[in-house]
């Protein structure tokens, strides 16, 4: 019986933190006036893990009405296959005036990792539901939290994140919800640089965004360069962790 009661005081202490954190997260900040998301355009990313080229990485924007939908597909190719197999899928739908997002849905196959998840978000309950089942054994988890308010999700924040004035000096905080949390995620625009790819050269900002939890702050250090005007196109990204470095650059720029 003791031990019923401590663990459901230890359960309680836990809701009562993910509430107040809830509420602390400061609200996602709408876009700048003026800006205005792709209603059609599809990005295509030569992705390089150390010295390899490991992949490909694919983003699309689709306009639909008032809300805006964001597919991507990461999959590895040639001899990294061989060490690590990787093919990603994700879907997200959030708000074009104002960047909330209401779903978010990934398909991982990592390796012996496969994993299908959907994270729907009710701003009127102020909650968000995690469904996610792991495709090798079988077993499902639902989960939910608590949201503050409008929020995005781990894939559309960094497109997001156009949306706002990127200049030197000026940092500014998006809160992103990462699997059954609400990180604030710091973007940091830490100076200029001119970046070359496959597809031209670029005046860029360079981003790093940080975070004290979740899968940004686990990613190790991120960097992220925004071409120097209007359109803030992301370019160039990089992650560097224990494993390696993995970069992608940008090859590819439709807008039909």
């Amino acid at each position: 019986m003791k031990t019923r009661s401590i663990a459901i005081t230890i359960l309680g202490a836990l809701a009562l933190a993910a509430v107040i954190h809830a509420q602390q997260t400061p609200p996602l900040p709408p876009p700048r006036p003026g800006f205005s998301f792709p209603l059609k355009q599809t990005l295509t990313y030569e992705v390089d893990w150390r010295v390899f080229t490991a992949g490909t990485a694919v983003v699309r924007f689709e306009a639909d009405g008032a809300r805006e939908n964001l597919t991507a597909s990461a999959d590895t190719s040639g001899a990294i296959n061989l060490i690590y197999h990787l093919s990603d899928r994700f879907q997200s739908s959030f708000d074009r005036a104002g960047g909330c997002t209401d779903d978010f849905n990934k398909q991982t196959v990592e390796g012996r990792r496969q994993v299908s998840s959907t994270l729907h978000i009710d701003y009127a309950q102020k909650r968000s539901v995690l469904n996610e089942k792991n495709l090798v054994t079988g077993q499902s988890k639902l989960m939910e939290t608590p949201v503050p308010g409008c929020v995005t999700d781990l894939l559309t924040g960094v497109y997001y994140a156009a949306s706002q004035p990127i200049a030197l000096g000026h940092n500014f905080v998006i809160p992103v919800v990462d699997a059954m949390h609400i990180v604030p995620v710091t973007m940091k625009v830490e100076g200029r640089e001119v970046i070359k790819t496959p597809l031209g050269v670029f005046k860029t900002l360079r981003v790093q965004p940080t975070a004290d939890t979740g899968v940004v702050k686990n990613r190790g250090n991120i960097w992220i360069w925004y071409t120097d005007d209007e359109r803030h196109l992301p370019v160039q990204m990089r992650a560097r962790s224990f494993w390696g470095t993995i970069t992608f650059r940008l090859t590819g720029n439709e807008n039909k």
